[in-house]
């Protein structure tokens, strides 16, 4: 199973050259290209995700239960390959004190934060499983730290093996990294899994340049039900042009104990 997190940019005319109408099919070629099962994004407006809703179909279907949208609020979004998934159930809530009230936040939050869950049967098993996206904030340390509890206990009352994704604006080894990995559930990361080396070919923003900046902030997690098989960050470019300021990351896992068995359901 194919499990990208992308990080789009919101939409944002200063961005000039790189604004997204500037960049928006070529962030539709690179999902594409690389065919995530499950696509898990940040920072999309109402405009950009159902711009990907539309270019995407029918191979995928976008995940917004219950959305209260408006115009301007970014929201983590789930996108799934129709013939190789059925979509159970799903949410979302706030980031906050008061999760049900819409755009809510607290701490030192400089945005309101939210993330989405939704609940999988994967076809050709028949298994369950349930994904999160998320975006932390990226300038309260405070924010982060709860943030990433409140997204700790919800997992650790799932009765489905889980996978996190997002752009956590921290980086690994930081108490919002030891938070998710070991003080709710004990969620694994798929790059430390294969013990890839952090660097700077391991960080995740570059500001639309190429060049890497800060640390490897976007992640993917996930429960011991599964086996990592590979894990990349992703440079797609046309001549120095990207689709995003972020690298996406790919990772590809399979379920544990069908690896063990042959391959038997």
């Amino acid at each position: 199973m194919r499990f990208m997190t992308f990080n789009l940019r919101f939409e944002n005319e200063a961005d000039g050259p790189f604004a997204w109408e500037f960049r928006r099919d070529f962030v539709v070629r690179v999902i594409e290209l690389h065919g995530p099962h499950i696509l898990g994004t940040q920072e999309g407006t109402r405009s950009q995700l159902e711009f990907l809703a539309d270019r995407l179909s029918p191979q995928y279907e976008m995940v917004a239960v219950n959305r209260i949208w408006d115009s301007t609020c970014q929201y983590p979004t789930f996108f799934y390959k129709k013939e190789d998934f059925v979509f159970i159930q799903g949410g979302e809530f706030w980031l906050s004190r008061t999760p049900r009230i819409h755009r809510s936040k607290n701490w030192d939050s400089a945005f309101p934060r939210m993330m989405s869950h939704a609940s999988f049967r994967e076809n050709r098993t028949g298994r369950e499983f349930t994904a999160v996206v998320t975006h932390l904030d990226h300038m309260g340390d405070k924010a982060r730290v709860e943030q990433s509890r409140m997204i700790g206990a919800w997992l650790s009352d799932q009765s489905r093996p889980c996978i996190l994704l997002g752009d956590f604006n921290d980086r690994p080894g930081s108490r919002v990294h030891r938070i998710l990995t070991e003080e709710y559930i004990n969620m694994l990361d798929t790059w430390q899994v294969l013990q890839k080396p952090e660097n700077e070919r391991s960080m995740t923003r570059h500001d639309f340049q190429g060049n890497p900046e800060k640390f490897r902030m976007d992640w993917i997690l996930h429960t011991g039900d599964f086996r990592v098989q590979e894990a990349c960050i992703l440079r797609d470019n046309l001549e120095g042009f990207y689709p995003s300021d972020h690298y996406p990351y790919l990772a590809i896992l399979e379920w544990r104990d069908l690896l063990q068995d042959g391959g038997r359901s």
